[in-house]
């Protein structure tokens, strides 16, 4: 990407909306954790703002469908025995 000081708060913005997109489609994660999901994480949030970015994001999710569901599965809370979270 090509940033100059006029999009900085563009991209901002596209990082913040995509946080918020990857977090409903996949579980929480801490955007600044150094986890293994974590990290998944926030390639998913450079990608998907990188496709936002150059107004392609509807083929974001058919592009990225694997790790998408990879990481929304590693993010699953575990369940007891007991059935307890």
């Amino acid at each position: 990407m090509h940033i100059s000081h006029n999009e900085d708060s563009n991209l901002k913005q596209l990082l913040s909306f995509s946080i918020t997109a990857i977090k409903a489609s996949c579980g929480n994660f801490d955007i600044y954790g150094e986890k293994d999901t974590d990290i998944r994480a926030k390639e998913l949030v450079f990608e998907r703002t990188r496709y936002a970015y150059n107004d392609a994001l509807e083929y974001f999710e058919d592009n990225f469908l694997s790790d998408i569901t990879s990481l929304g599965l590693s993010l699953m809370p575990e369940v007891k025995d007991d059935g307890s979270i």
